[in-house]
């Protein structure tokens, strides 16, 4: 099955930005998710593909917001093959239990990084169900395993991450019996601004874990067959991660 139309949360830079570039090259018309308009990586690729990208004004740590954005693409589509969950924060990743910790900025972080993709899944549901693919992709890490945890911090950001696989694992149970399908994806160690700065150190370019990502839902939406009883969770070269 090919995918004709998705949706790409946190898309202003970064994996985000890649994901819709990628998604545009295999023909599929992209609802890009926007929080910094003054960014122009997405007017550049609406300069190059034009109605084929329909820019959304979007913050996922807002109801209002993802209930606007859900209307606006529900008037431009009947049906959403494809949702990318990718926005996401990183709040302090220092503090251990012995410092003093910014509980504020921890919720923020979790109503970001678990309540934003609960609130698009929702809201974007009836047009997911219109879909003969159903499919929905949370984008991880596999600082959300409780298995192979070895932080000793990073309290915000672990602690979101394992909410969104549960998360994922009980929308993946209520939605099955429709076919639809949820699958959990680490990105690997990218060169993004999660930290603010360029982190220029990493493994991969975000374009190098795009088009990974890419190619394994393409591969799972053309499968068929019966759905898993547990969404996957894997990392970008399809190897499973434990829970």
């Amino acid at each position: 099955m090919k995918i004709h139309t998705a949706m790409v949360t946190g898309a202003d830079h970064g994996l985000g930005l890649a994901l819709v570039k990628g998604l545009l090259e295999e023909g599929a018309t992209v609802f890009a998710g926007q929080f910094r308009p003054e960014e122009d990586g997405l007017g550049t690729l609406a300069g190059q593909y034009g109605e084929r990208l329909k820019i959304v004004a979007l913050d996922i740590g807002s109801t209002d917001s993802v209930r606007a954005a859900a209307a606006v693409i529900a008037s431009r589509t009947e049906r959403l093959d494809l949702l990318i969950n990718n926005a996401g924060i990183l709040g302090d990743t220092e503090s251990t239990i012995y410092d003093e910790l910014d509980y504020d900025e921890m919720l923020r972080v979790f109503n970001v990084n678990s309540l934003g993709p609960l609130r698009m899944i929702q809201f974007l549901l009836p047009l997911i169900l219109q879909s003969e693919g159903k499919f929905i992709v949370n984008i991880s890490s596999e600082a959300g395993s409780i298995g192979q945890n070895w932080r000793s911090s990073w309290f915000a950001y672990t602690m979101s991450k394992a909410a969104l696989n549960m998360e994922s694992n009980v929308v993946h149970a209520a939605l099955k019996e429709s076919g639809a399908e949820v699958l959990l994806i680490h990105p690997g160690w990218m060169q993004t601004y999660m930290r603010d700065t360029l982190d220029s150190q990493a493994e991969l370019l975000p374009e190098e874990s795009a088009a990974k990502i890419i190619r394994l839902i393409l591969e799972r939406v053309g499968r068929g067959g019966e759905i898993r009883k547990e969404p996957e969770y894997i990392d970008i070269h399809g190897k499973p991660l434990p829970w």
